[in-house]
């Protein structure tokens, strides 16, 4: 089961064509309906924020239901991501002061709590404050669109 961040469903939705992926997306619409592959209401808002009149907005438009709201113990967890000092560096000054969305706090939280992975295109860099990091940190399974794809076949 997986959490996508915003980056990986952006590089889903630009670069596989149903046309040319026939295969791969009805694999996808699969995981879909079986919820096997979820998101969170934050990659909702990054994505209509970031992303004008793609076909990633207009399919995310179409399946609400897939970007979940958190729970209780997913904004606990939370809460643990930012008691980390360092960690409070995955929302930059500029999205705070313009109150922009941030959804990885909220995927990270999202599969930690259900036991889910990550997939994410953010790559682990030596102390920084990135979604790999904070995982394996927490001891949550990260992996790339690519990863997913080959564990899925």
């Amino acid at each position: 089961m997986y959490v996508f961040d915003t980056n990986s469903l952006s590089v889903l939705f630009d670069n596989f064509y149903l046309a040319r992926f026939p295969s791969l997306w009805e694999k996808f619409d699969e995981l879909l309906v079986s919820e096997r592959i979820i998101s969170v209401r934050e990659v909702y808002n990054e994505i209509l924020r970031r992303q004008r009149d793609t076909r990633l907005v207009e399919w995310a438009k179409s399946q609400r239901e897939f970007f979940v709201q958190p729970s209780v113990e997913e904004m606990q967890f939370v809460g643990r991501i930012f008691a980390v000092p360092h960690f409070r560096a995955l929302i930059r000054k500029r999205e705070t002061l313009e109150g922009t969305p941030v959804a990885d706090p909220f995927v990270i939280a999202k599969a930690k709590v259900d036991e889910r992975v990550l997939v994410t295109q953010e790559t682990l860099k030596a102390n920084a404050a990135k979604i790999p990091n904070v995982c394996e940190h927490f001891g949550v399974q990260c992996k790339n669109l690519e990863g997913f794809m080959e564990r899925e076949r």
